[in-house]
């Protein structure tokens, strides 16, 4: 086996792994994203439910269909759809679960 060979391998096996921690990252920000009242959205002067819940998907689409064909000219699409995930995670989600008083992942008390 020659370094090239085993380089390309481990290339290809940290995108997959990168390419299924993004998807499943996306696919659970699509569900808090369905699963919380609209009014929510609105309360913390954020896009709408309808919009949050389309741009998810569109993310998971592009970050699943990366993975699936591996194809590297679908990689600006990946990166897209990662950071529209991560913007919802990290600023969206966050400011809904204060209005709802929902204590994801946060230590009680």
């Amino acid at each position: 086996m020659t370094v090239q060979t085993v380089v390309v391998n481990a290339q290809t096996y940290i995108l997959l792994a990168l390419g299924v921690i993004g998807g499943l990252s996306a696919l659970v920000a699509l569900v808090h994203a369905a699963i919380t009242r609209p009014d929510a959205f609105t309360a913390v002067d954020a896009q709408s439910k309808t919009f949050w819940v389309a741009m998810l998907a569109v993310s998971n689409l592009l970050i699943w269909l990366f993975t699936a064909t591996y194809g590297m000219s679908l990689i600006m699409f990946f990166l897209i759809g990662v950071i529209a995930v991560m913007v919802y995670i990290v600023d969206v989600r966050v400011r809904v679960d204060e209005v709802l008083n929902r204590r994801w992942f946060r230590k009680l008390g």
